[in-house]
């Protein structure tokens, strides 16, 4: 989540017009970041290490992970049929993408990423006609963060990267987090809303 954090930090910079030689040196300061995690910290470093190596150490949950969509096949097993849920630990939250797999299919799949890049996408447009700065800047915060949670939840079990503890936005089941993401979507809603002014008096 600080990645994410961090991630929509440079993105509101970039929009807010910092220089592009600026974005580069944040950039080589995120990887000296990343590489002191890596460094530092063992969790971190074992993640890492057992994405790059496959061979090495447990991958249970990302190899059930894909295992329930190559069950799940173009179609899926059918509403409830999937066993993924009651194999992986978590699977209402981290590995939901999974479960939809296994349950629903590709298609459904397909549907609820092409459901997410619209939502970022229209997001973003809303803002291209928009004056307020604070306006594009907060909402652009909103949206990249929203669009950034559901990309790491979706390419952490599709092995894409390594895994996070990280929930799909409106499916995962859990508390906070659907409030929080609900809250943001709302005031990313706000923010793009049509203003409209009455004439004057």
């Amino acid at each position: 989540m600080l990645s994410v954090i961090t991630a929509v930090f440079f993105a509101q910079l970039f929009v807010g017009g910092l220089n592009m030689v600026l974005v580069g040196f944040g950039s080589v300061g995120l990887a000296g970041l990343a590489f002191v995690a890596y460094t530092m910290f063992p969790h971190v470093r074992s993640r890492v290490t057992r994405f790059l190596h496959p061979e090495q150490g447990d991958h249970y949950q990302v190899d059930t992970a894909l295992q329930a969509f190559g069950n799940g096949g173009l179609l899926g097993r059918g509403p409830g049929e999937g066993r993924v849920k009651d194999l992986l630990p978590d699977a209402h939250a981290d590995f939901v993408f999974a479960v939809a797999g296994e349950e629903f299919g590709l298609l459904i799949c397909l549907m609820i990423l092409g459901v997410f890049a619209f939502i970022v996408m229209r997001g973003l447009l809303r803002l291209v006609q928009e004056m307020d700065e604070f306006v594009i800047l907060a909402a652009s915060g909103l949206v990249t963060g929203f669009g950034l949670q559901a990309f790491v939840n979706m390419a952490s079990a599709l092995h894409l990267i390594p895994t996070k503890g990280m929930t799909l936005p409106f499916i995962s089941y859990g508390g906070s987090s659907a409030l929080s993401v609900a809250l943001g979507m709302g005031m990313l809603l706000a923010l793009t809303r049509r203003r409209t002014h009455g004439d004057p008096a």
